[in-house]
């Protein structure tokens, strides 16, 4: 297990300072362009593509990194670059995890290779999960997957929405029910393939900010899928919802309520733990934009004069910057700890994954507000960037759970009561 540290390792730092590098002279300069385009980046993917950092074994680099600081320390640069062509390179990332999670040897190596593909021929994934009716309740998710066992295929019929990649990736996996009378418990997951007959894009969504990242419905009507693609195979599937019936069987059999409740929390507290795991890479994000934010609203500040002076000298200038520096350090902190417990085994006693991603969201809402009023009439202009940052961060406060959920999952733990 390695030891929690703020210091990075000279191998880290020059990771670090590498993606400063390509945040500030690639990803930088093309931001305002594909805000405004409100398209893919693709020139910008296939340079981070040729250089490496568009690529599974980059990305698996930093999620095994025994720190548990490669994956927040790039996102955190990244993002700084720019939110939304960041997430147009990170987010295959997403589908990528959902195999690696779940699926088989042959499934790993079969799928996401084609989700990556390479240099001269950039592929994308999307990963499909929420719905117009299923957002933060995942139990009411409506996409069904039923088993054709004469011809082992499965068919899924549904709608997802708010997918990264939707319907111009090249390969998807979708989250679909199975078995409706045990919620979340009833989910699998599913590749479908490039060219599958059924899937299509549906609306593409105009964003308020992220719009260098495609986000869109994506329809199942009929998609038929060989037994192959259910990813860790129906016998893995049969094994575990059969323990869950067995479970919900004994939880309604003259088991005591109040130990139905906390046999149902802790049942639950585990599916959560894969949530959890996950948050503080999207506080990384948010830190990203912040500093950002910041750093141009503190170099306007030392430089912009009025009345004879900088503003910086203006006590209301200064210690607005005061406050927003020591919100993204805290907030920095946060996701660095949640990232290390999360890599070293340490359980969420207190759903710090949550808190992380919580307590950086807001704090990119704010800090970003604060750079645009620092900036004036010019921080409300498309000629500086923070009102693009301004609109980028609104994002984290919902996707990944919204702030609201994330406050309910840690007071939730913090009462030893069930998550629902």
């Amino acid at each position: 297990m390695a030891e929690f540290t703020m210091e990075l390792s000279d191998e880290q730092k020059e990771v670090r300072d590498w993606l400063h590098g390509f945040a500030a002279d690639v990803i930088r300069p093309a931001a305002a362009e594909w805000d405004e385009r409100e398209e893919t980046p693709w020139p910008v993917i296939q340079e981070a593509a040729k250089v490496g950092i568009y690529s599974l074994d980059f990305y698996a680099q930093q999620y095994f990194d025994p720190t548990g600081l490669g994956i927040p320390m790039a996102m955190e640069e990244l993002f700084w670059g720019d939110a939304g062509i960041a997430l147009s390179i990170v987010g295959t990332g997403l589908a990528a995890v959902g195999v690696l999670a779940n699926g088989t040897e042959e499934q790993i190596g079969t799928w996401i290779p084609q989700m990556y593909g390479d240099a001269d021929d950039v592929k994308l994934a999307a990963f499909c999960s929420s719905e117009p009716d299923a957002g933060s309740d995942v139990a009411s998710m409506r996409t069904r997957a039923v088993y054709d066992e004469a011809k082992d295929e499965w068919v899924l019929n549904g709608t997802k929405t708010w997918a990264t990649n939707g319907g111009i990736a090249n390969v998807h996996v979708v989250v679909a029910v199975v078995d409706a009378e045990l919620g979340s418990k009833g989910h699998a997951s599913f590749i479908v393939p490039p060219g599958t007959p059924g899937l299509s894009q549906g609306q593409k969504f105009k964003k308020h900010g992220i719009r260098a990242s495609h986000t869109a419905e994506v329809i199942l009507d009929n998609v038929r899928l060989p037994g192959s693609c259910l990813l860790g195979g129906k016998e893995k599937l049969d094994a575990r919802l059969a323990r869950a019936r067995e479970k919900a069987e004994k939880g309604g059999m003259g088991v005591p309520p109040l130990e139905r409740s906390r046999e149902w929390g802790r049942v639950k507290n585990a599916a959560m733990a894969t949530f959890e795991a996950s948050r503080p890479a999207v506080g990384a994000m948010a830190v990203g934009t912040a500093r950002a934010a910041y750093e141009v609203a503190l170099e306007y500040a030392q430089t912009r004069e009025q009345f004879g002076r900088p503003i910086i000298d203006n006590q209301g200038v200064a210690f607005q910057l005061a406050d927003m520096r020591t919100s993204i350090d805290a907030a920095r902190l946060l996701v660095w700890r949640a990232s290390w417990m999360a890599v070293n085994g340490k359980p969420f006693t207190a759903a710090e994954g949550s808190m992380s991603k919580l307590f950086a969201s807001e704090t990119a809402k704010k800090v970003t507000a604060q750079a645009i009023q620092i900036l004036g009439g010019n921080g409300y202009t498309r000629e500086y960037p923070v009102e693009r940052m301004h609109r980028d961060s609104a994002i984290y406060t919902i996707f990944e759970g919204t702030s609201e959920i994330q406050r309910l999952v840690i007071a939730r733990t913090l009462a030893g009561m069930p998550i629902r």
